[in-house]
């Protein structure tokens, strides 16, 4: 996928100048202009502060249009649609693979199948976005930190907060790490 060229398309159809969303995001109009050429990949939190000024959500922004006409109930593990910003070239970390079920602009609810490989991490810039979200570990162990508590969660344990509260999901473990989460609105 083309990051810079979709980010320039979608900064252009709000009628943003670069100069603009920079202010918006608390960037350089230099650093825009360096991910839109493509030249420089942002982390993930930057590439989210980035959306969450344009107004678009990290889903929306990867997310493949799901063709009009009959209504989409069932999915195979194939048609999730990777929202993982490492597979882009996007940030350092151990891969996190975020597999969304179907297309989130489409509904009022976003579930991700989170795969967390040893010493991934969302990064130690946390994630912010306006919603709720929620989640069940389902194998490997998990530190989740959000605003200033930290907890080690093991396969049965979960988590449910305020998506606005600084958090970071790390994988300490020496196994990967698989969550099933939800998130309302689809924010993320």
């Amino acid at each position: 996928m083309d990051i810079g060229g979709r980010l320039r398309a979608v900064r252009e159809a709000r009628k943003l100048s670069q100069r603009e969303l920079a202010q918006r995001a608390g960037l350089t109009g230099g650093a825009i202009s360096q991910i839109e050429q493509n030249r420089s990949s942002p982390s993930v939190a930057s590439l989210k502060s980035l959306l969450d000024a344009i107004d678009i959500p990290l889903s929306e922004f990867f997310a493949e249009i799901e063709e009009d006409g009959a209504p989409k109930y069932f999915y195979a593990a194939d048609e999730f649609t990777e929202l993982s910003p490492q597979d882009l070239g996007l940030g350092e970390t151990a891969k996190v693979s975020l597999r969304q079920l179907g297309n989130a602009a489409r509904h009022s609810l976003q579930v991700l199948y989170e795969t967390y490989p040893p010493g991934a991490d969302t990064g130690a810039e946390m994630l912010r976005h306006e919603a709720e979200e929620a989640g069940v570990v389902i194998k490997g162990i998990v530190e989740v930190t959000v605003a200033d508590q930290t907890r080690v969660l093991n396969p049965g344990d979960g988590y449910m907060f305020d998506s606005r509260l600084p958090h970071r999901f790390r994988n300490i473990g020496s196994q990967d790490c698989v969550i099933v989460s939800a998130c309302t609105p689809p924010t993320f």
